[in-house]
């Protein structure tokens, strides 16, 4: 049985200086610390007026920008009547299924495999080659691939959204390891830690912050490939109602499908902000 080298080393370059490293704050401009929801509302606000005065003024033609009422009428009349034969609870749950279950599958497969990179080099030497390949391609490049390979059933649509968000949590979970303080392991192993508890007591919550990093960003990318992978063969999802909507040339409707996936998608990313300061209180306090 083959044994795990923990990498974790430090060369005579890169030995650490007597002087400690310091930590860049904006405490001198007053933003460090500051919170930005007034900004952010704002922000919100100035690109609803934005819209409002562009449909107002009929700077677009109502085909490609309706006006901010229409898509609120048009939001009431789908959610009280459906879309496509489907209500848009059914359209919904149809898309958290198949985002769930492939963000599921990722996770509990990414974050070993990249932390088994990030401590063994012929992990790293093996799985780096096929995931930097594959990576940097968008998801419709092997779409065709995942219609040939496994169908038009859902299948297919899980596997493009897992293969979407498998490599940056991996990556992510790699990074994380090779981040781990080496003075931090160094005094572990003086102390008398064994494998697994420098593992399990040093390496993992290390790695934490950039692993939820990951995570985030995953289900993000996760959300973004949602329409592609409801392409296929779909009759549900609300990736199927914004490509529907859009072949009637409905621009509202597909406003209505954007602003479910972007509150749900927002969602998505506040439960991993607050598991991530339930998980790491002390992310950003060093």
């Amino acid at each position: 049985m083959t044994t795990i080298d923990f990498d974790i080393s430090v060369s005579a370059k890169e030995a650490p200086t007597s002087r400690a490293p310091r930590t860049v704050r904006m405490v001198g401009f007053g933003l460090y610390g500051k919170p930005t929801l007034a900004i952010s509302l704002i922000t919100a606000f100035a690109i609803l007026l934005a819209w409002w005065a562009a449909t107002e003024w009929k700077l677009a033609s109502p085909l490609f920008l309706p006006r901010p009422g229409e898509v609120l009428h048009q939001f009431r009349q789908v959610f009280t009547e459906g879309y496509a034969g489907a209500s848009i609870w059914a359209h919904i749950g149809a898309s958290l299924f198949r985002i769930g279950l492939a963000a599921g599958l990722a996770i509990v497969t990414a974050i070993p495999l990249g932390l088994l990179m990030g401590l063994n080099r012929w992990a790293k030497g093996i799985l780096d080659t096929p995931i930097e390949f594959y990576w940097p391609l968008p998801p419709l490049a092997y779409l065709p691939l995942m219609i040939i390979w496994l169908g038009i059933g859902e299948t297919s649509k899980v596997a493009l959204l897992f293969l979407a968000m498998f490599a940056p949590i991996c990556l992510a979970a790699q990074a994380g390891v090779r981040s781990v303080s080496v003075e931090r392991a160094n005094a572990a192993r003086a102390l008398g830690a064994n494998r697994w508890q420098l593992f399990t007591d040093i390496v993992f919550p290390s790695a934490l912050p950039e692993i939820l990093t990951g995570v985030r960003i995953g289900l993000g990318i996760g959300w973004g490939t949602l329409v592609a992978a409801e392409l296929i063969a779909s009759t549900r999802g609300i990736g199927y109602m914004i490509m529907s909507a859009a072949q009637f040339l409905a621009t509202d409707v597909v406003f209505v499908g954007i602003a479910i996936i972007s509150v749900c998608a927002f969602a998505f990313g506040v439960a991993v902000r607050l598991l991530e300061k339930l998980l790491t209180p002390w992310k950003g306090k060093s």
